[in-house]
């Protein structure tokens, strides 16, 4: 639910997904331009979703995307905790199980920053 703030309406929940959905179309593009190619993007598993799922020489790379417009909370990437790694993990062996034609893999974290400049920044 939503709050009213300087007469506006405001919805964190929805303010949230606009940011992840913007920062996994940014990663997905900067994967893209580095000779990635995309499989599957938002996969979703009993453990939890995987943000993208790519293929790099030959290798598949399951890609946690983390954003920030600020570090209020921290970097992007100082959010994955032991707790969300295990989820991350369970998530991934449940698309191999599913895709066994895959025996070389690998998971990145892209972090995205979008300073208050406009000026944004990747880590992958």
């Amino acid at each position: 639910m939503g709050t009213v703030v300087g007469g506006k309406m405001e919805n964190l929940s929805g303010w949230k997904q606009a940011v992840g959905k913007w920062g996994e179309s940014l990663a997905a593009k900067y994967l893209t331009r580095n000779g990635y190619q995309i499989v599957a993007r938002n996969f979703r598993t009993p453990h939890g979703e995987i943000d993208l799922v790519a293929l790099h020489a030959g290798q598949l790379v399951f890609v946690e995307v983390k954003t920030r417009t600020s570090r209020t909370y921290g970097l992007p990437e100082e959010s994955i905790t032991p707790r969300k790694q295990a989820h991350m993990l369970s998530a991934a062996e449940h698309y191999l199980e599913r895709h066994p034609e895959h025996e070389a893999w690998q998971y990145d974290v892209i972090a995205i920053e979008r300073q208050h400049s406009g000026k944004v920044e990747i880590q992958h």
